[in-house]
């Protein structure tokens, strides 16, 4: 009330001067002072934040294959099951694969046969060459002791069956030996058919919901691993209970993007608001989009969020704590530096530059040239001059934390 008072004065003072050449117009222009729209320099935390569509994907998605070729015996699941790891699909039905199990427990038991007949084989020829080593032997020592007794051809007839004797017996140990390898063969044989025979048991490999399924009973299923045919995939199965939000970050915005970056997002089909954070980025830019592929993990336990869903995503590229902002409308920026109008303490305009920094749709850091409770102008400034006087009237400010 003060400042209005003194304000009067002096234009009734100036008028009085003048009046000789003024006349009566002095009283027109002793009126008060123009009123202008002013804001308070406050503090508030800045975010600035770059607004993005997005997809929900699935966290893992695959097409399960069978491993072996053959004809679909049954199938537990269909579209819409929850399952979990290890969980029965489905079962495939090989006949021929299982005559070939047949035949290898066959094989095994006849290699088994084989080994039991060549360790005996071995056994009689041991025992035949320690009779004959053991024969040649006291010949040798009655030779040594009475040379008349023992003839000369008896001794050498004694050494040759020792010899035979050992000769049999390294025959058999080979023999054994050989039938030990094809005792092993046949086992191999049986350990790769009955691992064939366990993929016809087609088990889910991760915990997940089956989307689709491609294949009914008695249809006939080629072997996944073959790269002959195109083979027909049973069904289609999705981690759901965690997705990947996929967002396109343009080109301009990707060197603020990194792992752990804060991303805000709404979900407008379940009206729902989720926090998360950036769990990994392609650091690289698609070719023809000019965007960098950017993936937030968002846990779904109720699986209420649906892969192919879209959702708005903010991103927060920079945030200050505590800063001086200013609206947007106050700075003037249409010569030099930018400046902003502020009345001072005598109720003068004052022009002042600025130095801008963080800006937001409607509010801009100063990071300096301002104090904390300057008073800026924020309405028109077309017919107002720096020096002028002033009555300041204070607009409620409403802080944006940055741009949604």
């Amino acid at each position: 009330m003060m400042r209005a008072i003194w304000t009067s004065a002096v234009v009734v003072g100036l008028a009085g001067a003048g009046a000789g050449c003024s006349g009566p117009s002095a009283g027109v222009e002793a009126t008060a002072s123009p009123v202008v729209a002013v804001e308070k320099v406050v503090r508030a935390d800045m975010e600035q934040r770059l607004p993005l569509a997005a997809e929900f994907r699935p966290f893992q998605e695959i097409e399960v294959h069978a491993k072996v070729a053959g004809y679909l015996k049954s199938i537990s699941v269909d579209v819409g099951d929850r399952v979990i790891a290890g969980q029965l699909l489905a079962v495939l039905e090989i006949p021929e694969l299982e005559d070939e199990m047949r035949q290898d427990e066959a094989s095994v038991k006849r290699a088994a046969q084989e080994i039991r007949r060549a360790q005996a084989e071995r056994e009689r020829a041991e025992s035949a060459h320690e009779v004959a080593h053991l024969g040649a032997t006291r010949l040798s020592s009655i030779l040594k002791s009475s040379p008349n007794l023992v003839a000369q051809q008896d001794i050498d007839e004694a050494s040759g069956r020792d010899r035979v004797a050992e000769a049999q017996v390294e025959t058999a140990t080979a023999a054994l030996a050989a039938a030990g390898e094809q005792l092993e063969m046949a086992r191999a044989s049986q350990r790769k058919t009955k691992t064939l025979y366990a993929y016809t048991q087609i088990t889910a490999p991760f915990a997940g919901v089956i989307t689709h399924r491609y294949a009914d009973v008695g249809a006939m299923i080629q072997a996944g691993t073959s790269s002959q045919t195109q083979a027909m995939p049973i069904v289609r199965l999705s981690q759901n209970s965690r997705l990947r939000l996929v967002i396109p970050v343009p080109e301009s915005a990707v060197s603020r993007v990194r792992p752990g970056t804060q991303v805000d997002l709404n979900v407008q089909s379940l009206q729902q608001t989720i926090v998360g954070t950036v769990a990994r980025v392609a650091d690289r830019l698609d070719a023809d989009t000019r965007t960098m592929h950017v993936e937030v993990d968002v846990p779904n336990p109720t699986l209420a969020l649906v892969p192919g869903m879209y959702a708005s995503a903010s991103i927060v590229l920079r945030s200050v704590k505590h800063a001086l902002v200013v609206p947007v409308q106050a700075v003037d920026r249409n010569e030099g530096a930018p400046s902003v109008l502020l009345v001072n303490r005598e109720g003068r305009l004052e022009a002042k530059n600025v130095t801008l920094g963080l800006e937001t749709s409607d509010r801009v850091e100063v990071s300096a040239g301002l104090g904390e409770g300057d008073l800026v102008v924020v309405g028109s400034r077309s017919q107002l001059k720096v020096g002028a006087i002033v009555t300041p009237k204070v607009q409620t400010a409403t802080a944006d934390k940055g741009e949604r």
